[in-house]
């Protein structure tokens, strides 16, 4: 497979693909939620998205694009260079979350909770081959 470029639709659609068949609803322990990553200082200039939904543990929703976004539950505003790390594996979300290099909208208390699915979730996209 040829190396996709980070936040295209190829990319979301292999994203979702891989997430899909690799993260069960037991897996994500049914959570219903959902998280718009907004990217900052992107390599074009543009501002970028990355939305991802679950409902009962299965992915509702797996997007990207430019702008902000469909409204969501938590709302995470970082720059591009920080997100392509999370999305590497190189930086867990608890970690960014607390060295603050992510801003977060919505209850921190349960974006912790939550925060090990997400992990789950960058291990998966890290097997992408991608282009950042």
């Amino acid at each position: 497979m040829a190396n996709l470029v980070y936040l295209s639709k190829e990319w979301a659609e292999e994203g979702r693909r891989r997430a899909e068949a690799e993260l069960t609803p037991e897996v994500l322990h049914n959570v219903t939620s959902s998280m718009n990553n907004i990217y900052r200082n992107c390599p074009d200039g543009k501002e970028h998205y990355f939305y991802v939904a679950f409902e009962d543990g299965k992915i509702s929703a797996f997007e990207t694009g430019e702008g902000e976004g469909p409204k969501a539950e938590f709302r995470i505003i970082a720059d591009y260079d920080t997100f392509a790390r999370i999305s590497r594996a190189e930086l867990g979300a608890v970690r960014a979350l607390t060295s603050r290099k992510l801003s977060l909208r919505g209850n921190m208390a349960k974006a912790l909770r939550l925060a090990p699915l997400v992990d789950k979730l960058n291990k998966v996209i890290a097997t992408i081959p991608t282009d950042y």
